[in-house]
């Protein structure tokens, strides 16, 4: 058995960290389809940020032996800001008292989904 490089454990950690931000985001996105509410909820920015966060550690150069790709990375940031403009929209317009285009709702899901699909894809 080999000796197991540290750095890549904590590496690892984080992108369980990211995955778990994407499961909170999501999950929390799905509960209020479940529930037919077209609205924004904590949970949904608490798990873009944790998503977020651990998104940019990642992108960091970790004395890996391959290429980053920046034009990947840009494009998720790109989409998680598109997410974020997205439901601050939603919880600014919740808080004065009017819905959140259902659009909009639909689309943070998408978006998201579509987030997970160029990190699993796109090599």
């Amino acid at each position: 058995m080999g000796i197991v490089d540290p750095l890549e454990i904590l590496r690892s950690t984080v992108v369980l960290v990211h995955l778990s931000g994407f499961a909170v985001l999501f999950g929390a996105w799905a509960v209020e389809v479940y529930n037919r509410r077209v609205q924004v909820t904590p949970l949904m920015n608490i798990g873009l940020a944790i998503a977020g966060v651990a998104g940019l550690v990642l992108a960091a150069p970790w004395g890996i032996s391959y290429e980053l790709n920046f034009v990947k990375i840009g494009v998720k940031l790109l989409v998680l800001l598109i997410i974020g403009a997205i439901l601050g929209m939603g919880l600014s317009r919740q808080r004065k008292g009017a819905a959140m285009p259902p659009a909009a709702f639909w689309l943070v899901g998408i978006l998201a989904l579509v987030n997970a699909g160029i990190a699993l894809i796109w090599r």
